[in-house]
């Protein structure tokens, strides 16, 4: 199966919750990731609470054209959930 995220919304801090196709979800954490020339500015909040769910590309993004694979985010929810 080929994931893609059909849902996203913020919830605090750097950290999303997001909905998979095969119906996982959970929170993942990006305070981490928010390095370089393409994550680095969205250590700004308001940059940071602008991503939206796309549908064609099935995965998170921002306005600035940044975005995570979708097997990246899935990984990184899985993870949190095994820690807690």
């Amino acid at each position: 199966m080929i994931l893609h995220v059909t849902q996203a919304k913020y919830l605090h801090d750097y950290v999303i919750w997001v909905r998979f196709n095969d119906g996982a979800e959970g929170e993942v954490d990006l305070a981490g990731e928010l390095e370089g020339e393409v994550f680095g500015p969205l250590k700004n909040m308001r940059r940071f609470k602008a991503f939206k769910a796309d549908p064609v590309l099935g995965t998170v993004v921002w306005e600035s054209g940044a975005d995570l694979a979708p097997e990246f985010l899935y990984d990184s929810m899985k993870i949190q959930i095994a820690r807690r």
